[in-house]
C-alpha cells in the first residue's frame, strides 16, 4: 500500500492525499510536479527512478488506510 508522503522531497510543499501535484518513483519517494519536471527531470535524485503521477486513494479506502504523515526531505535532491 502506498505511503503517501505529505511534502515534497525537494522543497518542502504540502502534497494531501488528493493531490494531482504529487510525483513519485518506485521507492515511493515523494516530489511536487514543479521539482519534478524542473530541477529533477522526471528522474528521483535518490534513485535515479521515473517519477510519475502519484495514484490517488478514494475517501473510503483514506479513511480505513490514512496518508503519512511524516515529512521527509531528500539530502540529494537539488533545493
Amino acid at each position: 500500500m502506498l505511503e503517501l508522503r505529505p511534502n515534497c522531497e525537494c522543497c518542502d510543499k504540502d502534497l494531501p492525499p488528493e493531490s494531482l501535484d504529487a510525483r513519485i518513483c518506485s521507492f515511493e519517494c515523494t516530489f511536487c510536479v514543479a521539482c519534478a519536471e524542473g530541477a529533477l527531470a522526471q528522474r528521483c535524485p535518490n534513485c535515479s527512478g521515473e517519477l510519475v503521477r502519484r495514484p490517488i486513494r478514494p475517501a473510503a479506502a483514506l479513511a480505513r488506510h490514512p496518508a503519512s504523515t511524516t515529512r521527509h526531505l531528500s539530502a540529494s535532491a537539488t533545493r
